[in-house]
């Protein structure tokens, strides 16, 4: 990936963070952006990487930094929330986050930085963090994160299918379960951290949860000149869940 750029939203910590890191180890240069500037900081010092805060729910941070920025090679779009319950227990309010956050927020960045792309004229590659949930399979308590999610699966083919005779590449990638500070968190507002760890655990048939720098080393591969022949397409990681 040498004399590549790239940008990772919600690089601060999980898939995000693995994921800038596993780019700046392959010799792309790479901006490391998150609304969290403290944990950011975690990764100043970074050969080849450099941090700043944006905010992906600030249309005009994201206009800022596609204007700043301009022509970058690479974009992952990894900010994402998760949303526990059945359409019962989903809220307005709620479907106004979950999809303002996981697909409004990549529509904004795609869209801020596609023009200056284009302009280049020398391609590429867009990687967008969906989930197998909904996009692959019904997951259950997970109404409003799937469809979301499943949006991502139809914008990522959207922007693949208009764009792909110009050289930009747009995939997804769909986790299973990943060892996350993000899953950390629902573990203990369960009430029952043991039982609900285990219960993540014995949904993938490997017998284990996936780390983040597996699903970095899949964003490597679209991310580089291998897979250049590639578009449009989901890459599920997910231990066996989805066989």
């Amino acid at each position: 990936m040498s004399g590549k750029t790239a940008v990772v939203t919600a690089a601060a910590q999980g898939i995000g963070r693995a994921t800038a890191l596993a780019f700046a180890r392959e010799g792309a240069t790479v901006v490391a952006t998150d609304v969290n500037l403290d944990k950011l900081s975690e990764l100043e010092g970074t050969e080849r990487l450099t941090v700043r805060r944006l905010d992906v729910l600030d249309p005009r941070a994201i206009r800022q930094a596609a204007a700043d920025l301009g022509a970058v090679d690479i974009i992952v779009n990894c900010a994402g929330f998760v949303h526990h319950g059945t359409i019962l227990d989903c809220e307005e309010k709620d479907w106004d986050f979950s999809f303002d956050l996981n697909v409004r927020a990549m529509y904004r960045v795609i869209k801020a930085f596609l023009p200056a792309l284009l302009e280049r004229d020398q391609g590429a590659s867009i990687i967008n963090i969906a989930s197998i949930a909904s996009s692959v399979r019904g997951i259950p308590n997970r109404f409003v994160y799937g469809a979301s999610k499943a949006a991502v699966i139809g914008l990522t083919k959207s922007v693949a299918a208009d764009f792909m005779t110009r050289g930009i590449r747009c995939n997804a990638i769909c986790p299973g379960t990943i060892q996350t500070p993000s899953l950390d968190e629902r573990i203990a507002a369960s009430g029952d951290a043991e039982a609900a760890r285990k219960a993540f655990v014995a949904r993938q048939p490997l017998g284990r949860l996936g780390t983040p720098e597996e699903i970095a080393a899949m964003a490597v591969y679209l991310a580089g000149d291998e897979s250049t022949f590639t578009t449009g397409q989901i890459h599920v990681v997910d231990g066996g869940m989805t066989t």
